[in-house]
């Protein structure tokens, strides 16, 4: 893991401060910086060590070829793929010096090669190639000024210099002179799977294998414990793996989640480590978390804080977690889907959220372990787990199947767990913490309706006294004039 800036310059007037810009990403990366210069192409890279901790420093080079590259992100099967390169000169065991030889290979396609999380910039003599994951776990931005190109894990390292700045569509990949081709998409299914037999064995057989996979590492690993079903069942999984497991869980005094957690870290026989912390605390940190989540939209906001929390708590002990996000959106397990009655409508839903996810909670899990120099991993957020979810019967996923949401998870997975957790009641993230009303009670008391109206009359991104609060301290980190438009929310437009 780590941060990644790279500069393909056409222009004869280089005028940006380099280490500057990679700087603004070194939370991402503490453990080393590199910086490789060569002609029009400059990359830098902040590195957190993960695997092959002495050795796999970055950029990789292979000079030979004229091949450069900067990663960002894990390659799971990044032993299965060097063993397809007998022949190739590997100066590390790390995972993303794979990408070289594959390109030599593949060219653009090594893309459908890779099962990770990644964003990754090449660059082959004056051509260059950028691409992300299939889901958008792992950030990428991209921008330019006059005929320069910039690629950033996150928009503070470019907000300052370009023109305009973009996300980089996941799923996609970008090659110079080409412009940008999709190489994954989600899959429609053309027939379900209705029947349990098959349905409830094929769920836990992948899911295991995909936080099996998680596990790759050569620091020490832990799990995000809320002490709801995902986090818990992720917990259980992975405890059949790691003998001393440590897990984290950090809520308000009142936070139902804490008790929770407890019984869960108690049932399963982690390391179990909390953190209580006070509503004092959240407005304390409030500015911090906005500037590395690089948002000002409420509901992303307020379940940032524990989650800022959390990674905070556990970068004292691992440098690796693992967490449940997509469990609610691949099993509808919101509260809004208890209305939906029918199944296609539930899975068309289903579809359009796992599809918007890169900008909500996988932005706040990057940005938020990033804040904190550790890794997230989302276990069921994996391709192959996902195409499974989306080839189950959807009717199985209705509230009214079976009286109660995410009823197959449950099913699948409740041998492993208390039966107060496998049937407790879903609470939201921030809910559980005891903290979803604090801050939009104290934006209250600060803002009032004149201001938001005028923020509203001045054509502002704002639509509550609570958005404008937080955007104001947005403004504060990013006072570019143009910085809400360029970093606000993505519209999905390629440029």
């Amino acid at each position: 893991m780590c941060g990644i800036l790279g500069v393909f310059d056409r222009s004869s007037d280089k005028d940006y401060d380099f280490q500057q810009m990679l700087s603004t990403l070194v939370h991402r990366g503490p453990d080393n910086t590199g910086i490789f210069t060569e002609g029009n192409l400059t990359l830098g890279h902040q590195r957190l060590s993960i695997v092959d901790v002495e050795g796999a420093h970055q950029p990789f080079c292979n000079e030979e070829h004229q091949l450069y590259a900067i990663c960002n992100g894990e390659i799971y099967n990044h032993q299965q793929l060097r063993s397809q390169f007998q022949d190739y000169a590997f100066r590390s065991q790390g995972d993303s010096e794979v990408i070289l030889p594959l390109y030599q290979q593949f060219g653009s396609e090594l893309t459908s090669q890779l099962d990770g999380m990644f964003g990754f910039f090449l660059s082959e003599g004056d051509d260059f190639i950028a691409a992300r994951d299939p889901i958008g776990i792992k950030p990428l931005y991209y921008g330019k000024k006059d005929d320069s190109w910039f690629f950033s894990s996150e928009i503070k390292a470019l907000v300052e210099q370009v023109d305009e700045i973009h996300e980089f569509p996941n799923g996609y990949y970008y090659r110079s002179g080409q412009g940008f081709s999709p190489y994954y998409q989600l899959p429609e299914a053309q027939t379900f799977i209705e029947d349990l037999d098959k349905v409830i064995p094929k769920i836990q057989q992948t899911l295991s294998k995909s936080v099996q996979k998680r596990l790759m590492s050569d620091v020490p690993v832990g799990v995000f414990l809320s002490g709801g079903l995902d986090s818990s069942i992720i917990a259980a999984v992975m405890k059949e793996h790691i003998g001393e497991l440590h897990s984290f869980s950090v809520g308000l005094p009142t936070s139902p989640d804490l008790k929770a957690a407890r019984l869960v870290a108690e049932h399963i026989g982690t390391i179990h480590h909390e953190y209580v912390y006070t509503e004092a605390e959240m407005l304390e940190i409030l500015s911090d978390v906005i500037y590395y989540l690089e948002s000002f939209d409420p509901a992303l906001v307020r379940s940032a804080i524990p989650c800022y929390m959390v990674s905070r708590l556990a970068s004292e002990y691992v440098k690796v977690v693992l967490s449940g996000e997509g469990a609610d959106e691949l099993f509808a397990g919101y509260s809004y889907f208890v209305d939906y009655e029918d199944p296609l409508a539930l899975h068309k839903e289903s579809i359009n959220i796992v599809k918007g996810l890169h900008n909500l909670n996988l932005q706040r899990v990057d940005r938020m372990t990033m804040a904190h120099s550790i890794e997230g991993r989302v276990p069921f957020l994996d391709t192959e787990f996902i195409e499974l979810c989306l080839s189950i019967a959807p009717k199985l996923k209705l509230y009214k199947t079976f009286g109660i949401e995410k009823w197959l998870l449950r099913k699948a997975f409740e041998d492993k767990l208390p039966h107060e957790i496998v049937w407790r009641d879903k609470m939201e993230f921030a809910q559980g913490c005891a903290s979803s009303t604090i801050l939009q009670d104290h934006a209250e008391a600060k803002i009032d309706k004149q201001e938001v109206d005028r923020a509203i009359a001045e054509e502002l991104p704002i639509g509550s006294k609570e958005e404008l609060f937080y955007f104001r301290i947005f403004q504060s980190h990013f006072p570019h004039p143009d910085a809400a438009n360029l970093i606000g929310r993505w519209q999905g437009n390629l440029h």
